[in-house]
């Protein structure tokens, strides 16, 4: 099992790499002063806990070779400020991505912020990629500073985040039921009647309340 530094698992559930991501946290807990329940009070599990976290993550996710684990690791080591800076990144890229695609599940306008937010990243990984040979064809990589470096591994998330926000899957995005889950999931049901991250854990857990409540 991959376990965040806390260990706490990580786990894989949104069916794109962009809501697996964003699904690093657990509880996010709506204010309830707040009439948008998009307004985040605080978050109950942080799985991200430090760079070493990101990185674990991205293997898990299948973004990262045991090889460019490694050298990310040793770049980050070289690093600690950079690598520092590419957490807070990440975090903030992360909880912008959740509040645009809570946006579009709503049906409500998203916040320019976060648009903003999520156009400065795309632009900024999209100015460090590069063409190179690679056996018989060709590959992207990067050029840039030594945090550029660090900064890669953001790279397929915000490819994935904005392939599916202008997509013909948008409206398929939806959000975990569970009162203290939250999560997002990709629901490819034929119906589109999956109101659970894992049946197994919040959808039993929803079974078990509405049994002690009828009791």
């Amino acid at each position: 099992m991959n376990l965040s530094s806390t260990g706490v698992p990580f786990r894989y559930l949104g069916g794109r790499v962009c809501l697996d991501f964003i699904d690093t946290v657990s509880g996010r807990l709506p204010n309830p002063r707040s009439g948008r329940r998009d307004y985040i009070d605080r978050i109950e599990i942080e799985r991200l806990a430090d760079f070493g976290d990101l990185l674990s993550w991205a293997r898990g996710a299948g973004l990262l070779s045991k090889a460019e684990l490694a050298e990310l690791e040793s770049e980050a080591g070289k690093a600690p400020a950079s690598a520092t800076r590419v957490l807070n990144r990440a975090r903030g890229l992360r909880e912008a991505m959740y509040r645009v695609f809570k946006a579009a599940i709503e049906g409500w306008s998203p916040e320019v912020a976060d648009l903003d937010v999520l156009n400065r990243e795309l632009a900024t990984v999209r100015s460090r990629e590069r063409l190179v040979r690679s056996g018989e064809g060709f590959a992207w990589s990067w050029s840039g500073s030594e945090e550029a470096g660090l900064d890669r591994v953001l790279y397929p998330i915000l490819r994935s985040a904005a392939e599916l926000l202008t997509g013909e899957e948008l409206d398929r995005v939806a959000q975990c039921g569970g009162e203290d889950c939250h999560w997002l999931f990709l629901d490819t049901s034929r119906n589109r009647s999956r109101r659970w991250c894992d049946m197994a854990e919040c959808g039993n857990r929803a079974k078990v309340r509405r049994f002690r409540e009828r009791q």
